[in-house]
């Protein structure tokens, strides 16, 4: 077979109409036999892609799937989703991350309810007002569900279209961004634009990789002009490296005849919504020092009085720019006022209560009373 020419990007920012047509008619073929049997892929119902759209946001589909199925099978329509408790959102929500996603979707589901009787509008300005829904979640679920003539524009389609461009440049900064909008809008088809759209987000997952793509395999790999340079690892162009700042943090589970303490965090805290152990950064670094900065804490987030005990557990994990050392300490309760974002719970009761990853792994190693050996920091 005859090798395309590739578009010449010095010559013209965006390939010729031939080139699109060429790209068009090889991307359909090869996701006609390549396409991941994917639970939202049978479907039309716009709440259902929706819902898959966010979940999708920033978490690998293997992750996603088994989250989607238990979703849909609690919250099956919008309404019951608008009807929920957003605790009851947020358990279902648990261990995806980026809470804030699910907050913004039970409020959208209550707009969709209240302005909307319950029904997706297809109206482009009504759909871009939800909240939570940018211009790449509206485009695939308009395109999606009712086959609009909407561009979309994410994480894979961004690496796949600036090879496809051999766009030397961050493509993730403003000019950037405009120039491979345009071109995701050019690229449409007259028909099945949400076919098209979600073929092009499967090549960019399962082919144009971030590292090591799988050209040989590549529908389009004769009509790329970032693998004619060998350019590959080079395009896309990498944002500015993320510099992670460690922090150490605190979380304390303070026990009261069998029953430990949650405090649901604030709107301005990192897990907004969620039931969470009183948890803290840390500066001291001898144990007397973090037994009198531990109740400090404690008594400022919950106005309850505690004597710290033994150090249960640590463990390291990542949110977003921090890496986070996490030690937990059990503590006796002294007292303290009662509160609307305080619980009391026996540890089977946790179970029902959203949580953070770090939060949920604290709850399974508790028993309902510390053992006899317990660890005491004033001894250390």
């Amino acid at each position: 077979m005859k090798a395309t020419r590739p578009p010449d990007p010095a010559a013209s920012p965006l390939p010729d109409a031939g080139w699109k047509r060429r790209f068009r008619q090889r991307l359909t073929r090869w996701f006609s036999t390549h396409a991941r049997e994917l639970p939202w892929r049978q479907t039309t119902d716009p709440y259902a892609i929706w819902v898959s759209e966010i979940m999708l946001q920033q978490t690998q589909v293997v992750t996603v799937l088994e989250y989607y199925r238990r979703f849909m099978a609690e919250f099956p329509t919008v309404v019951e989703l608008a009807a929920a408790d957003e605790a009851a959102v947020l358990r279902q929500w648990e261990g995806l991350g980026y809470y804030r996603r699910a907050r913004q979707m039970h409020q959208a589901a209550r707009v969709l309810v209240e302005e909307h009787g319950g029904r997706f509008p297809r109206e482009w300005d009504s759909i871009r007002a939800l909240p939570g829904v940018g211009r790449y979640t509206a485009g695939a679920i308009a395109s999606i569900a009712w086959n609009a003539r909407r561009p979309i524009l994410e994480a894979n389609t961004i690496r796949l279209f600036a090879r496809l461009l051999a766009y030397r440049e961050d493509p993730r900064r403003a000019a950037g961004e405009r120039l491979l909008w345009e071109f995701a809008e050019q690229l449409l088809p007259r028909n099945e634009v949400g076919r098209f759209n979600q073929a092009l987000m499967e090549l960019g997952s399962l082919i144009c990789t971030p590292r090591a793509p799988n050209c040989s395999q590549c529908p389009v790999q004769r009509l790329c002009p970032t693998r004619a340079a060998g350019l590959q690892e080079e395009i896309p162009a990498e944002s500015r490296k993320m510099v992670y700042q460690q922090v150490r943090e605190a979380a304390v589970i303070i026990r009261r005849d069998g029953q430990v303490l949650l405090r649901r965090c604030g709107p301005q805290e990192r897990w907004a919504g969620l039931w969470d152990f009183p948890r803290f950064v840390v500066h001291s670094r001898t144990a007397p020092d973090l037994a009198v900065e531990a109740a400090t804490q404690v008594a400022e987030l919950t106005g309850q009085r505690i004597r710290l005990g033994r150090r249960l557990t640590s463990m390291k994990h990542g949110v977003t720019r921090f890496r986070i050392t996490l030690i937990c300490h059990e503590a006796e309760w002294l007292g303290g006022p009662a509160a609307a974002d305080l619980c009391w719970l026996n540890p089977p009761q946790l179970a029902d209560y959203p949580l953070s990853v770090t939060g949920r792994k604290l709850s399974k190693l508790l028993s309902p009373e510390p053992p006899a050996d317990a660890e005491d920091p004033a001894r250390r």
